[in-house]
């Protein structure tokens, strides 16, 4: 084997050993952002300790939520249709946060099997749109539900195109 060869072979090697380590870096540091949740049925059949902390992720339930009015601790059920789990949280919740609506909250469930939430997220759907654009639109007469239509010219088939590419009766 040459020099050339020998430099090559280096090279690869050195390039291939970078490119894996550059990988692993990269991988390990997304790991810890990955936005995974489990829904109180995966929860049921997942064995987790007390101290695990991680995201739960389903529906507020209708008529479950109960508010501290001596604090800011509040109390709601979020369910999967299936299974349904308390959680606790001590904090203001968002804005979007209602009953019947998706929430996202983190934290560890305790020895009695309640959800201590450290965050709670709501979960909002494609119809979301912030109050000063739905106030935009309602001042123009348009409601937040409704979708806007596009307007279409349509061309008079007496209208043919000229010679200089422009739409219009030869004047």
């Amino acid at each position: 084997m040459n020099k050339i060869h020998k430099k090559r072979l280096y090279f690869i090697g050195f390039s291939a050993i970078g490119l894996s380590l550059a990988a692993g870096l990269i991988l390990y540091a997304l790991k810890q952002n990955i936005n995974v949740f489990l829904t109180p049925s995966e929860l049921a059949n997942t064995p987790i300790a007390t101290d695990y902390h991680f995201r739960l992720g389903g529906m507020v339930k209708k008529n479950s939520l109960e508010r501290n009015t001596n604090n800011l601790s509040v109390e709601f059920i979020v369910t999967d249709l299936k299974r349904d789990l308390r959680v606790s949280y001590i904090g203001i919740l968002p804005d979007l946060f209602r009953e019947g609506k998706g929430v996202i909250a983190t934290g560890s469930l305790n020895k009695d099997g309640l959800f201590i939430a450290t965050e709670v997220l709501a979960k909002h759907d494609e119809n979301y749109m912030p109050k000063n654009v739905s106030s935009a639109l309602s001042s123009r007469g348009l409601s937040a539900g409704s979708r806007m239509e596009k307007h279409v010219t349509t061309l008079d088939p007496a209208d043919k195109p000229r010679d200089d590419g422009n739409v219009g009766s030869a004047s």
